[in-house]
């Protein structure tokens, strides 16, 4: 599997270490993630987004597609690659989480690890579980639209599915 997926729970250890449960190891090996990871604090939640060198292609592809010299590139520049920071992994699977990326996602005692694909998230687990939780009443209140036929209009239930 070439994806991060599931939620795995560890404890962050009186050093600052946290295992990365070994399914997203895998999937960082198989990325070419040369012992290390990028990770950087959320734009827009309190966690931490990190992975391999997929994730810095599809920053880089982001980039790419802005103007140079623009404001817009410019600005997501500083935003993600100015605050990656590169995490060694250890031998025994750990890396060492500094206290800047710790305060912002609020981590203390654990981590909750959480596969979104081409990255994961790093969560306070109480955090995520609010987030799960939103996340999932979105989803069933527009699971309606999922099932939609191109072009149908807003005003019936027709391609809708219950």
């Amino acid at each position: 599997m070439d994806r991060f997926v599931s939620t795995f729970v560890n404890k962050i250890d009186s050093k600052g270490r946290v295992s990365i449960p070994a399914p997203f190891r895998a999937v960082l090996e198989r990325d070419g993630y040369a012992g290390g990871i990028y990770c950087y604090p959320s734009l827009d939640a309190p966690a931490l987004d990190a992975g391999g060198e997929r994730l810095a292609k599809k920053i880089d592809g982001l980039l790419a597609d802005l103007p140079d010299y623009s404001d817009e590139r410019d600005e997501l520049s500083v935003a993600l690659y100015g605050d990656v920071q590169v995490l060694s992994i250890d031998g025994d699977g750990r890396i060492v989480l500094p206290e800047g990326l710790r305060a912002h996602a609020g981590l203390t005692s654990h981590v909750a690890f959480v596969g979104l694909g081409e990255k994961f998230q790093m969560w306070e687990p109480g955090q995520f579980e609010e987030r799960r939780n939103r996340a999932r009443a979105k989803v069933r209140e527009t699971r309606k639209l999922f099932g939609r036929k191109p072009g149908a209009d807003d005003g019936g239930d027709e391609g809708a599915r219950e």
